[in-house]
């Protein structure tokens, strides 16, 4: 009989691309979410929560790493079916409306925010599974809806602290690079279909102009890219002619928005699309002006395109314009952390008819990076209040205690581990970045006082310190049961 041979362990190691959210961190995640949402909601936006799996068919071939196995998102056959995790929470959101259109009211506007995954190439600071804050409206067709979308964006980030002049919303509008297209050759009206494979090159290559650089962008538009791990990403092979035209785009910005509409306008000229676009800019500024929303909050600038190809129309981006190190210590502006645009045809591949749409999607991951920077968050959330066990017959006063602060809004936990070790106590309470320590021994109980010790104040808690020896530090003091939430609101009211 063949020897069953032993199981080998499985490797605790996440997958690449992936990581582990632990308490403090999910708990200001979702204190952010719930100042963004907050901000959706006086905006009149519903919650919509979708699911996470679609059909490959149903979210489309939009995603820019077109070299990633399934063209950059998770997939599976099941039942003959090709299902795949959402690479983002617009896609779902065309077929909820889809199947949903003749319950739903026009123009829906819903908010949805949750995780999202990408088969990208992982790297420091991109992950391939990360969470999205998004805002959409279904229905209109109004550059009014763009310019609420705008708005929104900039009332979202300052309420979760991103002060005014420590961002910007940049706008653009694809209808001009459309019409950049069409000048140089990429786009006919007529056969849509020829030459989208350099258009997306190209649509790539601009979208990577912050990173990138002028010269890098000219890479991608010309023969191609090799990136620093050795990595050749295909060119889009344009003549010099061709790659001019374009660069003059992404350059088209000038000293004040006049002068740069005014230089999109020369660069679309004789493309009707490319006009139009023009003019939908000129709108969507002066309403955002007259809102009180200026060139200090809303900008003009043409590099802005937006990876995904679903867009149609206005595409904005919100870029956090403070400084910050970067992971070899040089200064860097900080950069992106929301984008989106109108997308006018994605509903139409369920439906058949066109339904405009428009929306906008904060990167939360890294929007919570940018507010640790900034020193909006700390590193670590308040802990709860730590119940010692000086005497474990006395289990039921010590989860009284944490009854009470619980009753009054204060977290609170009672140390389950082994009570044997004060000084493990300690330490767990130090791990937990706890606030407070209660302290109630025989001799206190019988003289119906507790001892609190601010662990804040105090130095970090070595594992073989006493119980006598605790007390003895300024930063513990000696109160009346009878006063344990009055005295803990004090320390905690500190904090």
């Amino acid at each position: 009989m063949a020897k069953i041979g032993k199981r080998s362990r499985p490797s605790a190691v996440v997958p690449k691309g992936f990581r582990d959210y632990f308490g403090h961190e999910v708990t200001q995640r979702q204190a952010v979410l719930n100042q963004i949402s907050g901000v959706y909601d006086l905006y009149g936006f519903s919650a919509l929560e979708s699911s996470a799996i679609e059909t490959v068919d149903a979210l489309g071939k939009f995603l820019p790493d077109l070299d990633r196995p399934n063209e950059g998102v998770f997939a599976w056959e099941e039942d003959k079916k090709w299902l795949a995790l959402r690479y983002d929470l617009t896609a779902p959101l065309a077929r909820v409306y889809a199947q949903f259109q003749g319950q739903l009211p026009l123009p829906y506007r819903r908010y949805a925010m949750g995780p999202v995954w990408r088969n990208e190439k992982p790297g420091i600071g991109r992950y391939r599974q990360f969470y999205q804050c998004d805002a959409d409206t279904i229905g209109s067709s109004s550059i009014g809806a763009d310019v609420e979308i705008c708005t929104m964006l900039c009332d979202s980030l300052e309420a979760v602290g991103i002060e005014r002049n420590d961002y910007i919303v940049k706008i653009n509008n694809r209808k001009i690079l459309n019409g950049i297209m069409e000048v140089v050759g990429l786009l006919d009206g007529d056969n849509p279909d020829i030459n989208s494979i350099k258009r997306g090159i190209v649509l790539r290559a601009i979208d990577k102009f912050d990173r990138l650089g002028i010269e890098g962008v000219k890479e991608l538009l010309g023969d191609g890219r090799k990136d620093e791990s050795g990595d050749f990403s295909k060119g889009a092979e344009l003549s010099s002619e061709q790659i001019g035209i374009i660069i003059g785009f992404v350059k088209a910005k000038k000293d004040s928005t006049a002068q740069t509409l005014q230089a999109l306008s020369e660069l679309v000229k004789g493309s009707a699309i490319g006009l139009t676009g023009v003019e939908e800019l000129l709108t969507l500024l002066e309403l955002s002006e007259l809102q009180g929303y200026a060139s200090n909050r809303i900008q003009l600038d043409p590099s802005v395109v937006r990876g995904l190809g679903y867009y149609t129309g206005p595409v904005y981006e919100a870029e956090l314009t403070f400084e910050v190190r970067d992971e070899f210590g040089i200064k860097r502006q900080f950069g992106s952390v929301a984008g989106g645009g109108r997308y006018d045809d994605l509903v139409k591949r369920f439906t058949g008819q066109e339904v405009p749409a428009t929306g906008v999607s904060i990167g939360v991951d890294r929007l919570l990076v940018a507010l640790h920077s900034k020193n909006v968050l700390s590193l670590n959330s308040v802990g709860p209040v730590i119940v010692t066990v000086m005497d474990r017959s006395r289990l039921f006063s010590y989860q009284a205690m944490a009854s009470e602060l619980r009753s009054a809004g204060i977290r609170a936990e009672v140390y389950l581990g082994n009570p044997k070790s004060f000084g493990n106590q300690l330490k767990y309470a130090d791990k937990r970045n706890s606030p407070v320590a209660i302290i109630e021994g025989s001799d206190e109980a019988a003289r119906g006082v507790i001892q609190l010790k601010d662990l804040v104040l105090g130095s970090k808690i070595a594992e073989s310190v006493t119980h006598e020896e605790w007390r003895s530090q300024p930063a513990q003091r000696e109160v009346l049961r009878g006063n344990l939430i009055e005295e803990v609101l004090k320390i905690i009211s500190k904090k």
